[in-house]
């Protein structure tokens, strides 16, 4: 029987330290009492049900962006993939969720865009230094040309 059970590859694995801290956060806030415990068993139940999920969702976001004769997934691919797989109560919160990410970034991209211009209109603006032999720029110690300091 050992041999039959599937082993998932850490590079799949969902880190326990989220799962734990999501489990407990959304049942601390279903329950009255604050301090839960989730066996081990549990969160392992937890964790492999989420990576399922994500793959049965990223498999269905894939065939809609595929059909779309597009190679590259977007956030419109996994939205229409919550609905064909019947997740309809996760639009709402996903889309609130990503349009914050969306505003947050659009910030983040507007200020590199501007330091990046800023960057460009300042090597224009410098003087172009010459790293073989161009001129001699001399030094006001050795102004006599004798190269002596």
């Amino acid at each position: 029987m050992e041999s039959e059970k599937k082993v998932v590859s850490e590079a799949e694995e969902l880190p326990r330290t989220i799962v734990r801290r999501v489990v407990k956060e959304k049942l601390s806030n279903c329950s009255e009492d604050g301090d839960l415990s989730v066996h081990k068993d549990a969160l392992l139940a937890f964790s492999e049900s989420a990576r399922i999920f994500i793959h049965y969702l990223s498999a269905t976001a894939n065939d809609i962006c595929r059909e779309s004769k597009r190679q590259t997934m977007n956030a419109d691919d996994v939205l229409k993939a919550l609905e064909e797989i019947e997740f309809p109560d996760f639009l709402n919160p996903l889309k609130a969720s990503l349009d914050e990410f969306r505003r947050k970034n659009a910030g983040k991209k507007a200020g590199a865009a501007k330091e990046k211009e800023e960057k460009k209109k300042r090597k224009l603006e410098e003087p172009s230094h010459d790293s073989g032999g161009g001129e001699r720029v001399e030094n006001e110690e050795d102004q006599d040309g004798t190269g002596d300091a």
